[in-house]
């Protein structure tokens, strides 16, 4: 399965290039295909590409859901 996943922008770097963070990991992306990057935005990572920018707002809920899921699927018991 294949997953676009909001992550924050910590720095900027050239070119069209940014460092995010996702979780409690930091990654280089291309931001080739989005325009105005800024460190603070959030974006939609796909595959290593940002795809788009996202609202902060958007972006701490679906962050907040994906991490409740990983919760319930690292507990047997929420199955039951």
């Amino acid at each position: 399965m294949c997953l676009a996943i909001p992550a924050r922008v910590i720095e900027t770097l050239e070119p069209d290039q940014a460092r995010v963070a996702l979780g409690g990991i930091q990654k280089t992306i291309s931001t080739a295909l989005v325009d105005d990057v800024k460190t603070g935005d959030y974006l939609i990572v796909h595959v290593g590409f940002a795809i788009g920018k996202l609202d902060p707002a958007e972006a701490e809920r679906t962050l907040a859901l994906l991490s409740e899921m990983g919760t319930t699927l690292d507990n047997p018991a929420a199955y039951r």
